[in-house]
């Protein structure tokens, strides 16, 4: 797993962090029951203080992606049971995308067609199922 960090992005470095492992996971680069590195490692990886990795570790874990195991560490363990509650914070987060895209007068077929290209990249067809 390679994480890079931009120092020069608006994004919050944690934010960066939690993307990149969550972009990880959705492309296969890091699977279910994979151990990630512990705070302290990752953290003298990248350059950044150890409370920025942790914060992203813990917004993970809160999100379902994954487990704090004393013994192994931060594991990858998503949880299904949270999809009902990832959907509705993703329709709230959606609702400033669609409405941006409103703004810019960009057509519900370009969404559409913008989504599909996204799931293609990640290697998933348009049904949702792994290519």
């Amino acid at each position: 797993m390679i994480l890079k960090v931009d120092f020069n992005s608006d994004e919050a470095i944690y934010m960066q962090l939690r993307n990149q492992i969550i972009i990880g996971i959705a492309q296969s680069e890091i699977k279910e029951g994979d151990s990630l590195p512990s705070v302290r490692q990752l953290a003298n990886e990248l350059g950044v203080n150890m409370h920025t990795v942790n914060k992203a570790y813990a917004m993970l874990r809160n999100d379902g992606y994954l487990k704090l195991d004393r013994r192994k560490g931060a594991v990858v363990c998503v949880d299904m049971e949270s999809k009902v509650q990832h959907v509705q914070t993703m329709n709230v987060d959606m609702k400033v995308i669609v409405a941006e895209a409103i703004c810019k007068d960009i057509s519900l077929e370009e969404m559409k067609e913008i989504i599909a290209d996204m799931y293609n990249q990640f290697g998933y067809s348009q049904d949702g199922g792994k290519v």
